[in-house]
């Protein structure tokens, strides 16, 4: 087992923040506090912070413990990877641990750096930001979490709107894609409650537009850094773009397991009495989880094989929602394999 304190001679503690970073020089070797120095997040700001690391450690191994890697540390994130500086994701400190002690950035970034030097570095979490193309896809994934919310609530609204008033449309179900079209090409001349209905079903088509161009876009992003992705059963442009915003940089999950504990589908004992049974963790990244799911459903509904497993663990006694948790383990076994070959 090899900690921190035993392979870098210095550990960089960062507390990062929107204008500024503050950063805490550890020495392992005594555990002193050699230098705290404070960089703004420009780019510039960013590349003399680095200097400064790279020069106050005195050539020895250095290790970057940086907070919010995934918000504002990213760039900073980027930045270390490229200067080839060993970066790990810092937690920050826990409320009941600064009894006594106080808060303050230069208190935040030692605590940063003193948090890591016992720790396992296997263990340690690898920003995911410093993956090929991640910005690219956080980008096009928020985009579309913007979009589908704004169709969502507009083909909401437009319901109401067409089920309240006589626009020579049945919206006693959802509204189809064919009825939006046909309110949209509506000529609402001087009504002007058909001038809003319009207008609403305007926007709706625009944003099923944006959509297939984002689409588009993700899938030619997950073809370029991840070949073969698209190929797998049940894996489409937008579950295969979360599942590489999540997985990051190829060794940054260090096992199967590992990566079916941030997926939220590691079976957890449940069991009671003569019941033995497990249920899937509610814990992890859930939009990745919300991709296992869809790629679960998808193949029980068109896969063949899938379709054979999920009926022999039905005729085994379990439920559908155990022979679904089973479904989705075992897809996160075979993902990993993929992403890890595919990756590498």
């Amino acid at each position: 087992m090899t900690i921190v304190a035993h392979e870098y001679t210095h550990v960089v503690g960062v507390d990062t923040h929107a204008a500024t970073h503050t950063y805490a020089m550890v020495n392992t070797l005594t555990g002193q506090l050699a230098e705290t120095k404070t960089f703004p997040t420009t780019q510039a700001g960013l590349d003399r912070a680095t200097s400064w690391m790279t020069r106050r450690s005195a050539g020895g191994s250095l290790l970057a413990s940086v907070e919010c890697t995934g918000s504002y540390g990213a760039n900073l994130a980027r930045t270390l990877d490229k200067a080839g500086v060993a970066t790990v994701e810092a937690k920050p400190p826990a409320r009941k641990n600064r009894t006594g002690s106080g808060k303050s950035d230069p208190i935040d970034a030692e605590a940063a750096a003193r948090s890591v030097l016992g720790a396992e570095t296997a263990s340690l979490p690898k920003p995911r930001t410093t993956a090929e193309h991640h910005a690219e896809l956080q980008l096009l994934l928020a985009e579309r979490d913007y979009l589908t919310t704004r169709r969502t609530a507009a083909i909401n609204t437009l319901t109401a709107m067409v089920r309240g008033n006589d626009f020579g449309v049945d919206a006693r179900k959802a509204l189809t894609s064919a009825q939006i079209g046909q309110l949209s090409r509506r000529r609402p001349g001087k009504d002007l409650a058909l001038g809003v209905v319009v207008r609403r079903a305007k926007d709706i088509t625009a944003l099923a537009v944006e959509l297939a161009t984002n689409q588009a876009r993700l899938e030619k992003l997950v073809d370029t850094a991840a070949p073969g992705l698209l190929d797998l059963k049940g894996v489409g442009p937008i579950t295969g773009a979360r599942l590489l915003a999540a997985w990051g940089a190829n060794g940054r999950i260090r096992s199967e397991a590992a990566f079916a504990r941030l997926a939220g589908v590691a079976p957890i004992p449940a069991s009671s009495g003569n019941t033995i049974r497990h249920r899937l963790s509610r814990r992890g990244d859930r939009k990745l989880n919300a991709a296992i799911h869809m790629i679960a459903r998808s193949r029980q509904a068109h896969d063949p094989e899938t379709q054979a497993y999920t009926a022999k663990r039905l005729a085994e006694g379990k439920t559908e929602r155990e022979t679904r948790r089973c479904l989705k383990r075992h897809i996160i076994r075979q993902l990993y394999r993929q992403l890890q070959r595919i990756t590498a």
